[in-house]
């Protein structure tokens, strides 16, 4: 199955100040604040909801293609990628912009001093999907992931304009679209995905009951955070899948693109939407367990094994079939 993944590529700079932001702080001074803080870690991690859900893809044997925007600065991040079993060939590189880049600075007590560098990201709007459909023979499905609202739109509209089946996620943009251009995402799209509350936001913002957005999506998937997620369809039971037990609860970042990594495997395998959410909510438990969007790992008897506790082995067996060493 031909999976074209749009969607953010960003890498986070995350610092740890020893001290307390709150002290450096003077309360009559702060029209004129200049501080400068001495931090004393440094980490920085590959990001981006497009190279999240490929990297999943990847790990689980298929190899989707990640269609985005990125800057010069993308060669080694590229590297990474490909090693993972990404198809990078349709990248946009700018010639102006560097790729996205979340800067946080986070102090003893927990607060965050953050900024968001959108960079070569906005240029994402100048991506046509022809050219990639044409250089691979075709798209089976494109999962439209947060990025330029232009861009989500354009894709959008092309997916339905040349009959291309597609999964609708805006994820975080949300936030920032007006009920126009979100109505305009997720009409006609194959699959729906959000969680709890961007579900009800979609509803406010559109002024859509979720009865009229079924009548508009093939399936509804919405993820329940702990409870793990409900998919809906028109005419049909809702399906229900709990998620494992955990091992520990390390760091939940990309715990949703995880999932959507895990359910199109699923998907692409056929093995049915229940069995899909199973595979997603797995991926998603690895990635929990573990510090960062893109240093899990996937070790295929131990994948199984959990996936046999949780879901039963007669559910492990079909995935089995499908899962490369």
């Amino acid at each position: 199955m031909r999976i074209a993944v749009t969607g953010s590529i960003a890498t986070d700079h995350l610092m740890t100040f020893p001290g307390r932001f709150a002290d450096q702080l003077v309360a009559d001074q702060l029209h004129t604040v200049s501080l400068s803080f001495l931090v004393d870690a440094l980490d920085v991690r590959r990001g981006g909801v497009g190279p999240n859900i490929c990297f999943g893809l990847g790990l689980l044997g298929l190899r989707p293609l990640l269609v985005g925007a990125a800057g010069p600065d993308f060669a080694e991040y590229r590297s990474w990628l490909e090693r993972h079993g990404v198809d990078t060939g349709s990248v946009l590189i700018s010639e102006l912009r560097h790729t996205a880049r979340f800067v946080c600075t986070t102090d003893a007590d927990h607060n965050q001093i953050a900024s968001f560098y959108t960079g070569a990201m906005s240029e994402a709007r100048n991506i046509e999907l022809k050219p990639i459909a044409d250089r691979v023979g075709g798209l089976d499905l494109v999962l439209i992931g947060a990025d330029d609202p232009e861009a989500m739109v354009r894709h959008t509209q092309e997916c339905r304009a040349r009959g291309y089946a597609f999964a609708a996620d805006p994820s975080q943009q949300l936030a920032r679209m007006d009920g126009d251009d979100i109505r305009e995402l997720i009409e006609g799209a194959e699959y729906l995905l959000t969680n709890e509350y961007e579900a009800a936001l979609i509803q406010t913002k559109t002024g859509w009951t979720a009865d009229e957005i079924l009548d508009r999506v093939g399936t509804r998937v919405t993820t329940l955070g702990a409870r793990g997620v409900r998919i809906d369809r028109r005419g049909g039971q809702p399906i229900e899948v709990g998620c494992p037990e955990e091992e520990a609860k390390v760091d939940p970042t990309g715990v949703g693109d995880a999932f959507r990594a895990g359910f199109v495997a699923g998907i692409s395998w056929e093995l049915g939407l229940e069995r899909a959410a199973q595979i997603g909510c797995m991926l998603a438990t690895l990635v929990i367990e573990t510090v960062g969007t893109q240093e899990y790992e996937l070790r295929r008897g131990h994948f199984l094994e959990r996936f046999a506790k949780a879901y039963g082995d007669t559910a492990a067996a079909e995935v089995r079939a499908h899962l490369s060493s």
